[in-house]
């Protein structure tokens, strides 16, 4: 797999909600530059529970093009239906992704067993195409234990998990646990460091959007052990990795990649763009951070 900054990439959009590609292509392209390691196309952060199936499979074929086999792209193909996210995950294979991102099924809760199940279907329904589990309890209702980790670790091509809990000791418990048969990334900017110190592979990064080559240059230090360049980094990004929060990302993340002129302001519904309170917020964490 990848080691270091994984952008969970934002779907740019027009005013009506449309998916501006113009822009899109421009992030692409901007996050090469600066030193992104890997992009997650269509994930939370990419709206991917606004997006249509064919909006979601035509999103994740145009960055897998632009990307033109410079930076790997692994596309977020979960669902709380295994049906449709083995439709997902197979139409992503097809279109050349290289890995693929299961978040935990949501709303439906389902049991230890049910999330095994789940995820050993989808491995054995796409057996070529590599998988990220990721699990996300604040967003799910569900919270995927370790020992389930532990068990699916077996399963050829489950390689790697997200984990967004942000509770480092549980994080760490993991990496021990798995043994290196999957590697762990973490899922909260805010707790990356600490998770990579612990021998994590990476972030799976939302303050990447608008900090590449900071949050890069974080990831290679932490993963590499270098504590010291690790936490002044850390510290450079830590009030933007707060306020990137003030509101459901990605609405605050949004609105800093329009503040620097990269996208416009389209959100789909229920979304709704930043509330005028927190643009000071937000602004001033561009400009601690250098952004700005």
């Amino acid at each position: 797999m990848i080691t270091g900054s994984l952008v969970a990439l934002v779907t740019p959009m027009h005013p009506n909600g449309d998916i501006h590609w113009e822009h899109l292509d421009k992030l692409v392209d901007f996050h090469i530059e600066n030193g992104t390691h890997g992009i997650v196309a269509v994930g939370t952060t990419g709206e991917s529970a606004t997006l249509d199936p064919e909006e979601h499979c035509k999103t994740i074929g145009h960055i897998i093009k632009r990307v033109n086999g410079r930076i790997p792209v692994i596309a977020g193909t979960g669902g709380n239906s295994t049906r449709e996210a083995i439709a997902l995950t197979s139409a992503a294979h097809k279109l050349g992704a290289d890995a693929c991102l299961l978040v935990v099924p949501y709303y439906n809760k389902p049991t230890q067993e049910g999330l095994y199940q789940h995820f050993r279907t989808i491995a054995e329904a796409v057996p070529m195409m590599k998988q990220m589990l990721y699990n996300v309890p604040g967003r799910t209702a569900c919270d995927m234990l370790n020992e389930t980790v532990v068990r699916l670790a077996d399963i050829p091509n489950i390689i790697a998990i997200k984990d967004a809990t942000g509770n480092i000791p549980r994080g760490a418990e993991l990496i021990q646990a798995v043994k290196g048969r999957l590697d762990v990334y973490s899922g909260d900017d805010a707790t990356a460091m600490e998770l990579m110190l612990a021998g994590a592979k990476g972030n799976v990064s939302v303050t990447a959007n608008v900090a590449p080559r900071a949050m890069a240059d974080l990831c290679t230090a932490a993963v590499a052990g270098n504590r010291e360049e690790a936490e002044r980094l850390n510290e450079l990004l830590m009030l933007l990795n707060r306020k990137l929060f003030l509101e459901a990302n990605p609405i605050p993340v949004k609105w800093a990649l329009q503040r620097m002129g990269l996208i416009g302001d389209g959100l789909r519904l229920p979304l709704t763009v930043l509330s005028e309170p927190f643009h000071g917020e937000v602004e001033d964490a561009l400009k601690a951070s250098g952004v700005l």
